[in-house]
This record gives C-alpha cells, sequence and structure tokens, in this order.
C-alpha cells in the first residue's frame, strides 16, 4: 500500500528519468542515440539530452561515436549482460579501429547460432553491409569461420547441417567437405573471407576465448592492396591479435557464467 512519501507530489520526476534512460541504454546491445532513447522511453528529444547529459557527467554513460552505451559508474558493470559486454569491449574496438583504419566487428556463438555482438566504423572506414543473416551467412564470413573452426566435430557438424552454405557471391565456399577442410587447415591461424560475403571486401578474424566465450574479432578492408593504410595481412592479424588478448581478458573479467560453447552440449 502507498505510504505518504510514495505520493507524485513528493517524487522526483528527473530522477525517474534518469532511471529511465538507464534501463534504456542497459537493455540494449548496440549503442543508442539519443533520439532512439527519446523514442523508446517517451520522453522528449530535449529532455533526453539533458538527462543524458547529466549522466556521462557522472559516467553512469558514455558517449560513444555512434551513441550511448553504460559507463564505468554503472553498477551494472558488476553483472553480466550484454550491456556489460559492449561497454568492456568498446574501447578496445575502437583503439582497434582507429590503429588499422578497418571496420571492426565482435561476434560470438550463444545457443548454438552465431551472432554479431557489435560493429564499430566511421564514414571513412564502413562496415560490409550485413545483407544476409548471420543463421544464412555466417559460413562466409572470416569470423563466423574463425567461430566454427574453434567448435568440436560434433558441434561444427549440426552448425553446417542446420545452415546450408547458400552461395551469396561466386567465391563463397558451398561444399560442407571443402569448407570443413578450410576450417580444419587455418584453425590456427587468421581466417579469411576473400569476397566471400560480399563482393570488394576482405576479411581477417581471429579468436576471442574466455571461460565463458567462444567468439571472433574481425576487419573489414576494401579486397586488392590497401594504399591507404599500407598495412599487410600480417600486421592485419598481428593488431587482432593484440586487441583479442584484451578482449579476452575483459570479457573473462566481466562476470558471465553462461558458457556459449561446444563444452555445454
Amino acid at each position: 500500500m502507498p505510504t505518504e512519501d510514495d505520493r507524485p507530489g513528493t517524487l522526483l520526476m528527473s530522477v525517474g528519468r534518469a532511471l529511465t534512460v538507464l534501463d534504456c541504454i542497459g537493455s540494449a546491445s548496440r549503442p543508442l542515440s539519443a533520439k532512439s532513447i527519446a523514442r523508446s522511453t517517451g520522453l522528449s528529444l530535449g529532455t533526453a539530452y539533458n538527462v543524458l547529459r547529466t549522466l556521462a557527467h557522472s559516467n553512469y554513460v558514455v558517449a560513444e561515436r555512434d551513441g550511448f552505451v553504460l559507463g564505468p559508474a554503472h553498477p551494472a558493470l558488476a553483472a553480466g549482460s550484454q550491456a556489460v559486454t559492449l561497454a568492456r569491449s568498446r574501447g578496445i574496438l575502437n583503439g582497434l579501429r582507429e590503429e588499422v583504419r578497418a571496420a571492426i566487428y565482435l561476434s560470438r556463438f550463444t545457443d548454438g547460432e552465431i551472432e554479431v555482438v557489435d560493429i564499430v566504423d566511421t564514414p571513412t572506414t564502413p562496415r560490409v553491409d550485413l545483407w544476409v543473416g548471420m543463421q544464412d551467412g555466417a559460413h562466409a564470413t572470416a569470423f563466423g569461420k574463425q567461430i566454427l573452426a574453434a567448435l568440436d566435430a560434433s558441434t561444427r557438424m549440426d552448425y553446417i547441417t542446420r545452415h546450408p552454405l547458400a552461395e551469396l557471391t561466386p567465391y563463397t565456399i558451398r561444399s560442407p567437405r571443402e569448407f570443413i577442410r578450410e576450417l580444419e587447415q587455418n584453425a590456427s591461424t587468421a581466417m579469411m573471407d576473400q569476397q566471400e560475403y560480399a563482393l570488394g571486401f576482405t576479411c581477417i578474424a581471429v579468436p576471442v576465448a574466455t571461460s565463458s566465450w567462444i567468439g571472433a574479432l574481425a576487419l573489414s578492408v576494401p579486397s586488392g592492396p590497401n594504399t591507404a593504410t599500407g598495412l599487410t595481412r600480417t600486421d592485419y592479424a598481428k593488431a587482432l591479435r593484440e586487441a583479442a588478448g584484451d578482449l579476452s581478458l575483459a570479457l573473462g573479467s566481466s562476470g558471465e557464467t553462461a558458457y556459449f560453447g561446444a563444452a555445454e552440449s
């Protein structure tokens, strides 16, 4: 039964708005723009901006290039959630993007499927248009191959059986036998997708593994000589491995306990 202190006239509306905004950001698996937050919470855009500016000042949220994520002062970062993963990984992904000047992708294996956790890019380093969902196209991506290579044989075959190798470009591998052979031959090196998902793009991926993760970190660049950066495949793979090591440490300390991989099968 409501007490005297629960009467509407005694409640601080600004606190309620702040909590609503934090709940909105914390439940998202991607950074949210102020406009998206305003729409989702029913706040006016001006009010949403004011709340976000206040929360950012106290480090409860952080403004990234493509939206807001939870900040280091938020107590939810002590627990496991997609928002925790996003907050812990964002700085590493942004740093890698700036280093190699390419779009960066973080993905993982969860509940028998491959999902994209986050993508960071800029207007000058655009992401590949993921025009086909991961259920139909992961086999043609470097990060999908990297994750499948990390699975045990039975789990990998179960995935391939449930997800036929659709031809997305003329370069997509469609033979299960040939596909598995490529995974096994390159399991210990950086996995590549050379225009297999999208024409004009080459992707490179390395594993990201913790006690609770089977995942992959990848980058995409235009196919052909990369005169913009002067970096080689070896350079890209080295930068990816260093960032993947940092991610493994960050994600391994995020408090997640569910194991997203074959060991749970």
